[in-house]
């Protein structure tokens, strides 16, 4: 009997310490992903108009217009006003809205540009992209489908990153105009979900993830 629980104990102690050792390495999976990123794209953020270099698009990135509860999404607000502000200021000519349709009676490049529309934004200098589910998705699409290679990237700061550092490796010269960001209390959940999709993106880079979608290519003109 005293057998059995020294066994057990040990056996215990032995999957504690595994636990911790994935957890440890969990951490400097995740802070390396984080460091790397933040590294290779702190020079390419903008956040005043009257510094930031024209470009041809932005690539505004999709959100949901409204949070589960039916609230107002603030990521949405301040990203729409953030783009109109960067067409008002003639620091781009056309906005391509990158976002996900892929489900009945959500659509957030439509509501963007309705958005956009009622801020001022001409609706003929708006492109939409209607297969944007991921920012990888729109990223490589904004080359591969709208043959942009040079673009400027709206979003919050954080997200921003993320997408430009994906554009580098995919042969993109971007920048990025950072719309305001939530307080962080509002924020908390999106800020740890992006701290994994940090690590997703180099996931996805080494095993060379596909947008879910292409297609035929279309000119911005």
């Amino acid at each position: 009997m005293a057998r059995k629980i020294g066994i057990s104990r040990q056996f215990f102690v032995k999957s504690m310490f595994f636990l911790l050792f994935l957890l440890l390495m969990g951490v400097v999976v995740i802070h390396n992903a984080d460091s790397t990123i933040r590294k290779a794209t702190t020079d390419k953020l903008y956040t005043e108009l009257d510094s930031i270099p024209k470009r041809k698009v932005a690539l505004l990135l999709g959100t949901g217009k409204s949070l589960k509860n039916g609230q107002p999404n603030l990521y949405f607000r301040y990203r729409v006003e953030a783009a109109a502000a960067l067409f008002k200021a003639q620091k781009v000519d056309y906005i391509l809205i990158s976002g996900d349709n892929s489900r009945q009676g959500y659509d957030e490049p439509t509501d963007m540009k309705e958005a956009l529309v009622a801020q001022g934004v001409p609706s003929q200098k708006i492109y939409l992209d209607y297969a944007g589910f991921r920012t990888l998705d729109s990223v490589v699409r904004a080359k591969e489908i709208f043959s942009l290679t040079q673009l400027t990237v709206v979003s919050q700061a954080f997200h921003d990153q993320r997408a430009i550092y994906l554009a580098q490796k995919y042969g993109i010269d971007a920048i990025g105009f950072c719309a305001k960001d939530v307080d962080k209390y509002t924020g908390f959940k999106t800020s740890v979900r992006e701290y994994f999709a940090r690590v997703k993106v180099f996931w996805d880079l080494t095993f060379g993830v596909k947008p879910k979608f292409l297609g035929e290519k279309i000119e911005i003109h």
